[in-house]
C-alpha cells in the first residue's frame, strides 16, 4: 500500500475538487491508488459535486418544516442551476429532507446529503440560508410556502395563555399573518424594530424630495412621507390585505385579541424569496 501523505491528499483534491476528508477516506479505501480514489469519489458523487460547484445555483425552492406541536419551525432556501430541476420531485425531496433535518437538529452535518443529491440530480445544489424559530412561552410558529415555492414565510405569534393557542380563531389569525407577510413583504414587525440608520436615511430622502416646499410646511410633509414608509414596510402598520387594507394589521390583531380575551403578539417573522440578495 502506497503511503498516504498530505501531498497525496492535496493532489487528489486538486484532481477532483472534493473535500479534504473525502479525499483522505477515498485514498485509504483505494490503498493509496490515486486513479482508483478518483473513481471512488466519482461513484460517491463527491467529484461530480466539485466539478459542478463552479456553476451558479440561481434557481431553487423555499421549503419549510414545522415540528408537530408548532413550537419549532424552519424556513430554508435551497438552490440549483435550472428551473427544470427546481420543479423536479427528486430535488424537492432533497430540499424537504434538509428542512426536516435542520428543524430537528440545527447542527446537523448536511454535506454528505448534499453530495449524494448532486450525484443523483447532476446539478450544483446549494443550501443557501435557513432560519429556525423556537417558541418561548405560549405561542406557535407557522409557515407558508407560496405556489411555486419561490416565496416562503415563517412567523412566531405569542399569546397570553395556552388555551388561546389551541383556539381555532387564533390559529386562523396566525395563518392569515403568514399570508400578509408573503403578499406585502414587510421589513420589520413594527417601526420600533427598524434600524435607526434606515429611518434617518428615509428622513433625509424625504427632506431632499420636498426641499423647495414652504419652510413652515416642511416638517409636516416629511413626517407624512415617513408615515407612508412605515405603512409600507412595517407589518403592524400595513393595511390588512384580507380586508382590502381598510384596517391595519395592528387593528386586526387587537380586535382578535379582544375577541379571544387575551394578549396576542406578532413576535417575529422571516420571508425568503428565491434568488434575492442575501446580506453578508
Amino acid at each position: 500500500m502506497a503511503e498516504i501523505t498530505a501531498a497525496t491528499v492535496a493532489k487528489l483534491r486538486e484532481m477532483t475538487n472534493a473535500g479534504m476528508m473525502d479525499c483522505k477516506r477515498a485514498l485509504i479505501e483505494a490503498q493509496g491508488d490515486l486513479q482508483k480514489a478518483v473513481e471512488i469519489l466519482r461513484k460517491k458523487g463527491a467529484a461530480t459535486a466539485a466539478t459542478k460547484a463552479a456553476r451558479e445555483a440561481r434557481e431553487g425552492a423555499i421549503v419549510q418544516h414545522v415540528i408537530p406541536g408548532a413550537r419549532v419551525g424552519i424556513l430554508v432556501e435551497v438552490n440549483c442551476e435550472t428551473d427544470f430541476v427546481a420543479r423536479n420531485e427528486m430535488f424537492r425531496a432533497f430540499a424537504d429532507e434538509v428542512a426536516r433535518t435542520l428543524a430537528t437538529n440545527p447542527r446537523a452535518e448536511l454535506e454528505p446529503l448534499r453530495l449524494d443529491a448532486v450525484g443523483r440530480i447532476r446539478e450544483n445544489l446549494k443550501i443557501t440560508r435557513h432560519m429556525r424559530m423556537e417558541v418561548s412561552g405560549h405561542g406557535v410558529v407557522a409557515a407558508y410556502i407560496h405556489t411555486g415555492a419561490k416565496v416562503g414565510v415563517l412567523v412566531e405569534v405569542g399569546a397570553g395563555s395556552e388555551a388561546t393557542v389551541a383556539n381555532d380563531d387564533f390559529k386562523q389569525l396566525v395563518r392569515d399573518i403568514t399570508l400578509q407577510v408573503a403578499a406585502a413583504s414587510p421589513l420589520a414587525v413594527s417601526r420600533e424594530q427598524l434600524p435607526a440608520e434606515l429611518i434617518a436615511k428615509e428622513r433625509e430622502i424625504a427632506a431632499e424630495q420636498v426641499k423647495n416646499k414652504p419652510p413652515q410646511a416642511l416638517a409636516k410633509i416629511i413626517e407624512g412621507k415617513l408615515e407612508k414608509f412605515f405603512q409600507t414596510y412595517c407589518l403592524l402598520d400595513q393595511g390588512y390585505v384580507k380586508q382590502n387594507s381598510e384596517i391595519s394589521v395592528k387593528e386586526h390583531v387587537s380586535a382578535m385579541a379582544r375577541q379571544l380575551n387575551d394578549t396576542v403578539t406578532i413576535r417575529r417573522f422571516v420571508r425568503f424569496q428565491v434568488g434575492e440578495a442575501v446580506p453578508a
